[in-house]
């Protein structure tokens, strides 16, 4: 009998394309199942209410409720670590484990996994935030020795609205960072409906792209030890060998 995998994947409230895009990215692997746990963020922003979204806390409560799931490992779907810095999500992931007993990984921390994989120097950041958020992202990448400077960003605030982005907007986004030198692209944000678009922006502009609903999925089910290979049409990470 086929060993039943369960995901729980952390997601935040006004989030409204990382669970379809997710569920979409393992329909074809019967034995794998997704299971979300929400807590409140609203807004993007360097603020203090904004930046109080994140507390670990709040955050750990969301995991406990999928712990009760008995889920295999837990993922936070998110890109809060970007700007917050990428020691709070190995802090985080280390407190889950404490917490559920349960391993843990984020969708920053997995990009970066991709990142070291590819060998990637010059990364093509992709977003719908705010100048002053993006900018973070960049001097953060830059503390670990990767050039985000080429980048987009639509200065926007509200998480609701991000998932509202069209596809023509991204496609412009997309260009402009590959036109700056970018080696790799990643779409730095959960709720872009963009997961679904890496392989046709691989084919047209001949680099790789990770999207950050994507490269959580990847490295959980590489912990899980599922063959992401099995995955096609969602871009060049998942058919990398664990």
């Amino acid at each position: 009998m086929t060993r039943r995998i369960r995901l729980g994947v952390l997601t935040p409230s006004s989030n409204t394309a990382l669970e379809p895009l997710t569920q979409a990215l393992i329909a074809s692997l019967p034995e794998v199942s997704v299971h979300f746990s929400r807590f409140s963020v609203t807004q993007i922003a360097l603020s203090a209410d904004a930046l109080g979204q994140f507390q670990r806390e709040r955050i750990l409560d969301a995991a406990r409720l999928l712990a009760d799931a008995h889920v295999d490992v837990i993922g936070w779907s998110g890109t809060s670590a970007g700007w917050l810095g990428f020691e709070t999500d190995v802090a985080l992931c280390q407190a889950i484990t404490e917490a559920t007993a349960i391993p843990a990984t984020t969708s920053v921390l997995a990009l970066n996994k991709a990142l070291q994989r590819f060998g990637i120097r010059r990364l093509g950041l992709v977003s719908p935030y705010l100048a002053n958020v993006q900018a973070r992202i960049v001097a953060n990448y830059a503390a670990l020795g990767i050039d985000a400077s080429a980048e987009s960003h639509l200065s926007l605030q509200d998480n609701f609205s991000f998932a509202e982005v069209d596809e023509a907007t991204l496609d412009r986004q997309v260009a402009e960072v590959v036109a700056a030198g970018a080696e790799a692209i990643s779409t730095f944000c959960t709720n872009l409906h963009a997961a679904h678009r890496a392989e046709p922006w691989e084919r047209q502009h001949g680099v790789p792209v990770f999207d950050t609903v994507t490269t959580v999925l990847w490295d959980m089910l590489n912990m899980t030890g599922v063959d992401t290979r099995r995955l096609t049409g969602w871009g060049r990470l998942l058919l990398e060998e664990a």
